[in-house]
């Protein structure tokens, strides 16, 4: 059995991408949460991932680690999660490529937090360039692919999990958008598991770490 090892479903954003890849392209797996922020953190961590990190992945006697390189073996496991034409798909590999190297503006400033409410105020123009820059990858996917499906690229891809997490941000921190990507962020909200990660994350907050 592959065993995920993930953070707190609150608060892990890194954690949630490769969780839902897996789950929404039905490979089995177990997950083992380890709390953070609690002294022994790392080192349990450590136990499990060389990067001391989480998200990682072990399946047998291999072991991943990085939330793109499981959604990378996830794809090699079910090719679904990648769209079948190399152009779309190259596409969708950018746009995941450059949700896990940039935004750190939004990741400082509105971290993830699943089960919170709050609204923000006086962003800074950084933050702003930022959630422009997703809306309109967001709106030019949508464009271009809503007659095949709902979600970035039609149907469900690796790139629909690597921006999960500024969903539950925009979500959080009520984040204002056009028609195709609010549209698109109410299909993610909708995502059986995307609830049944939150509902972990709802549980996890009534039991202190």
């Amino acid at each position: 059995m592959r065993t995920l090892v993930i953070g707190d479903h609150n608060l892990s954003s890194w954690s949630l991408r490769p969780w839902l890849a897996l789950r929404v392209a039905g490979i089995d797996f177990a997950e083992r949460v380890i709390r953070l922020g609690r002294p022994q953190t790392r080192a349990e961590i450590l136990e499990l991932s060389p990067s001391g990190r989480v998200p990682c992945l072990i399946d047998g006697d291999r072991v991943i680690w990085d939330s793109l390189a499981i959604c990378e073996y996830a794809a090699e496991l079910a090719p679904s999660l990648w769209p079948a034409d190399a152009g779309i798909r190259a596409r969708a590999r950018a746009v995941s490529a450059e949700m896990h190297a940039g935004f750190a503006a939004l990741r400082q400033n509105m971290p993830m937090a699943v089960c919170a409410s709050r609204p923000a105020g006086g962003r800074s123009p950084e933050v702003d360039a930022d959630i422009a820059r997703i809306t309109a990858i967001w709106e030019d996917c949508r464009g271009r692919h809503a007659a095949a499906g709902p979600f970035l690229f039609g149907s469900f891809s690796v790139a629909d999990a690597m921006y999960a997490p500024v969903v539950w941000r925009f979500n959080t921190y009520a984040v204002e958008l056009p028609a195709a990507a609010q549209a698109w962020m109410n299909t993610m909200l909708a995502l059986p598991a995307m609830q049944e990660w939150r509902r972990a994350a709802l549980a996890e907050t009534a039991t202190p770490a």
